[in-house]
């Protein structure tokens, strides 16, 4: 049995994320970084070289959630829909809109699917258009086009129809080399006719009477055959119909764009000279062949009512800002190699869903006395408790060590019991690599970071903010590892297709 998903599913999925980010019953979305420790095909499998495809599996989550170094929220305002970005350069054949693309009827482009096709492009102005006649398929030739008017336009040898511009705080935030945001202008919006035909496709045949007739277009649309349904301005030259003339008013074209248009056709047989109120039935086209008009059917809402949907936007893309350490969460002494994101992950200890701005995933201790330098990435011991982990980073200054326990790589895995081994008490810590060494403090207090922000640690200790394996990791790639610094800021852009 054959099926399909639409497009108006994509559309329907990618809508209902997007509201999921401020509805009543909203959803939180967080950015996550992790992965300080290299890839090894001993473990996740793969190299830092070429780092492994992510599983979808459970392991796959309970992985990441083990390596996972710091969360960020991500609000309404970083998100957007968008589409593939196409740039407009002069010479470029581009396709057509067009309502019936399959695999027997295929764009310029051989798409078989108008949201594959070419159908659209975006100027160096940020201005985006749909292409509603692109000359037979052959390539633009003109100047760059700059019209915002809310009627189609001819220029290039193509016809356009104007749809948005991208604003320059929208081009800054999301505006990446294969994608670009969507947004529907309100004022298109407003001037678009659900069911207007704006668009044809012609084929010249020939031995036709010279001259200019007009032609009604029958289907279910508005009043069709009169003045106020849509007509088609038909030139004959040399016998055959122009589809784009070389000066105005010399090509075949919309005359009036009528309404309420799903279907619609043009019976040449039935081309006259036009007066006001009807079609005459002198002076017709003649005798020729070979000649049709194709209607091509306007989207839901006709051209421009909303460009999220006309243009395929079933993309949504986040872009998220971490400068420096954000609040001292996020580390800025290590590097990562996983990004993701989780829906609605809970407090520590807790089935809070979180709401703060940053929130960070790796254990915290503080040591009392300690010796020499520990190292990022170093396995540390503690003899007593059977723990064992990771140096994520070192703060001499605050003697404060962050770590994480992978136990699916077996740090924090008791060698005897095989459980999970978590540092406890003032039991001597001890790097693998380094040889220094610390005692835990077994003080209840609150330290100051660099940030201003505070860290409160009981009886020496700081768990993770987040309850780990909690929400749901919706998205996961792994990547090569990128060094975090002080004084760095990382823009990471996310595109979900739906």
């Amino acid at each position: 049995m054959s099926a399909i998903i639409t497009e108006k599913f994509r559309q329907h999925n990618a809508n209902q994320f997007v509201e999921s980010f401020t509805e009543t019953a909203l959803n939180k979305y967080y950015l996550f970084l992790g992965k300080a420790t290299p890839f090894t095909s001993g473990t996740t499998s793969g190299s830092d070289g070429i780092p492994p495809i992510p599983g979808d599996s459970p392991s796959e989550e309970f992985r990441a959630w083990d390596a996972m170094l710091a969360a960020k929220n991500i609000s309404s305002t970083d998100i957007t829909f968008a589409l593939p970005r196409r740039n407009w350069a002069n010479g470029t054949v581009y396709d057509m809109y067009q309502h019936n693309y399959d695999a027997n009827t295929t764009a310029t482009s051989a798409a078989t699917n108008l949201y594959d096709s070419t159908f659209y492009f975006m100027t160096s102005d940020f201005r985006v258009y749909k292409v509603l006649d692109n000359n037979g398929g052959t390539g633009y030739n003109g100047a760059e086009p700059t019209s915002t008017s809310n009627s189609p336009v001819a220029i290039g040898g193509y016809v356009l129809k104007y749809m948005y511009t991208i604003t320059q705080s929208e081009s800054s935030k999301f505006l990446t080399t294969d994608f670009m945001p969507v947004s529907t202008d309100s004022t298109v919006s407003a001037a678009a006719t659900d069911g207007a035909i704006e668009s044809l496709k012609v084929t010249g045949g020939s031995g036709y009477t010279d001259g200019t007739y007009y032609a009604a277009v029958y289907g279910d649309g508005s009043s069709q055959g009169t003045s106020s349904g849509a007509i088609v301005r038909i030139t004959v030259s040399s016998g055959s119909i122009v589809s784009f003339g070389l000066t105005a008013g010399t090509d075949t074209t919309i005359h009036a764009a009528g309404g309420s248009y799903t279907f619609g056709y043009v019976n040449l047989t039935d081309a006259h000279i036009f007066s006001d109120t009807a079609l005459s039935t002198s002076a017709s086209l003649g005798d020729g062949s070979g000649g049709a008009i194709e209607v091509i059917s306007s989207p839901d809402g006709g051209h421009g009512s909303n460009a999220v949907t006309e243009l395929g936007g079933h993309y949504v893309l986040s872009a998220i800002t971490l400068t420096a350490a954000e609040g001292d969460d996020f580390t800025a002494g290590n590097d990562f190699r996983t990004v993701g994101l989780i829906a609605d992950p809970t407090l520590f200890g807790t089935t809070t869903v979180a709401t703060t701005s940053t929130l960070r995933q790796t254990f915290v201790v503080k040591l009392a006395t300690s010796t020499g330098t520990f190292e990022p990435d170093e396995v540390i011991t503690q003899a007593t408790t059977g723990a064992s982990g990771r140096v994520v980073e070192w703060d001499s200054d605050l003697s404060l060590l962050y770590y994480q326990q992978e136990y699916f790589k077996g740090y924090g895995t008791d060698a005897t019991t095989g459980g999970k081994a978590a540092f406890s008490g003032a039991n001597l810590i001890t790097g693998g690599t380094s040889s220094a060494n610390g005692t835990p403090s077994t003080e209840t207090e609150s330290v100051t970071l660099a940030s201003g922000s505070t860290l409160t640690l009981t009886s020496g200790y700081a768990n993770p903010e987040l309850q780990a394996y909690s929400g749901n990791i919706i998205y996961l790639e792994n990547r090569k590892p990128i060094q975090r610094a002080s004084d760095q800021t990382e823009d990471i852009k996310i595109i979900i297709e739906f």
